[in-house]
């Protein structure tokens, strides 16, 4: 089925547009935080403090909130959740001066972040088919490259047009509004996760599913590493739109990258698979750390991201195949959690050795980390669990 074909379904631009709209704050509302408190004078330590507590609370309150709806379903937790995040997005935004106000609201804003990535993948089963899953996934990676595109630029045409603080209250808005174009499309509010056996493991009671977060975590830290490495290259080397112009290139190569997988017809189990982009990811991702001439930097910035969307495309058809019976939700979040805590160290391990030894081994150290996580996704599909999964889908496929 073509991608025009996926969006003619019912329900399908209702849901899928919803959590667009939701998920732009995600890029934009630390980018807009950080112009906000850089205009009242904050200095660049409490900026990274902020933005740390606020990545940090939406990595420990995601899994959470996909638990809850789990078991209570969407509607609510999506309803609950943006209202609560709006007010912290907004409490920043009207008390930038103050500190306490901004950490109060960055905790609320992230921890309270509505799960729509993770609702949204639940639901593709039911919106379009388990034939269709592979094509869904990809538009879901390729429209995520859209939302880190596109949210950036919203928060630089309205800052062009009014103060920092108007870019931070659209976030508000946005993410409220999303949420609840999403809750009320029809197969939201009708989803009800599976009974299932629970306990506090959840969906981290799967081997498979810990396996494959962590090399998810690694390719995470190889992004952290390249937000550092672009930074420093431009620094360096005259490059029209400077760092940006990198990190659009592998947005780009992200989405091409979406579209071509999920257009074509793969034979290789899904862990291979895993593991085949993990390693893929990780040759272009050490590539960067040649530092090599801009037109040559631009075609490995842009290679860096043609294999993170498939990467985690197939990572979401395993989600949904390993999460234990009645987490899948909670599942899609973890992976979000992880591959979002690896980002965000990959960034750190990136500034540390940037100070000590440059930009090249800086993007080296976390390509490292990339393949360290291609070890992980190679126990994943060596296990016994994996090798069940996919006798089991052999066999439905037969």
């Amino acid at each position: 089925m073509s991608y025009a074909a996926l969006l003619r379904r019912p329900s399908v631009p209702h849901a899928l547009g919803g959590a667009l709209i939701g998920r732009l704050p995600t890029a934009m509302t630390a980018l807009a935080m950080t112009l906000t408190l850089r205009a009242h004078d904050a200095d660049f330590r409490f900026v990274g403090l902020a933005t740390a507590v606020l990545a940090v609370a939406g990595a420990v309150g995601g899994p959470v909130l996909g638990r809850m709806v789990d078991r209570w379903g969407q509607t609510y937790v999506l309803l609950a959740s943006a209202v609560l995040s709006s007010c912290g997005i907004l409490l920043i935004a009207l008390a930038p001066a103050s500190r306490p106000a901004v950490l109060a609201g960055a905790v609320l804003a992230g921890a309270a972040t509505p799960p729509l990535e993770p609702c949204l993948r639940a639901l593709w089963p039911v919106l379009v088919g388990q034939e269709n899953l592979q094509r869904a996934y990809s538009m879901d990676a390729a429209a995520q490259e859209l939302v880190f595109i596109g949210g950036p630029l919203l928060v630089s045409a309205t800052v062009a047009l009014g103060p920092p603080e108007a870019a931070v209250v659209l976030s508000a808005v946005l993410c409220l509004g999303g949420a609840l174009v999403m809750a009320t499309s029809r197969p939201s509010r009708q989803w009800r996760g599976s009974p299932g056996t629970r306990d506090w493991l959840g969906p981290l009671r799967s081997r498979a599913l810990v396996l494959l977060f962590l090399g998810l975590a690694g390719a995470g830290a190889a992004i952290g590493g390249l937000n550092i490495g672009a930074v420093a290259y431009a620094e360096r080397h005259p490059l029209p739109g400077g760092a940006g112009t990198l990190l659009a290139l592998s947005a780009c190569g992200a989405l091409v990258g979406a579209v071509v997988y999920g257009r074509g017809r793969w034979n290789a189990a899904p862990t291979a698979q895993a593991v085949l982009c993990g390693a893929g990811l990780t040759v272009t991702y050490l590539l960067v750390a040649l530092m090599a001439p801009p037109a040559v930097m631009a075609l490995v910035c842009l290679s860096t991201g043609f294999f993170l969307s498939p990467l985690l495309v197939v990572s979401f058809t395993l989600v949904d195949a390993l999460a234990p019976e009645g987490t899948v939700t909670e599942a899609f979040a973890w992976l979000i959690t992880l591959l979002t805590t690896g980002t965000a160290l990959g960034s750190a391990l990136a500034g540390l050795v940037q100070e000590l030894s440059g930009p090249g081994p800086a993007t080296a150290s976390t390509g490292l980390c990339a393949l360290l996580g291609v070890g992980f996704l190679l126990l994943c599909h060596r296990l016994p669990e994996t090798a069940a999964q996919r006798t089991a889908t052999a066999s439905a496929a037969g």
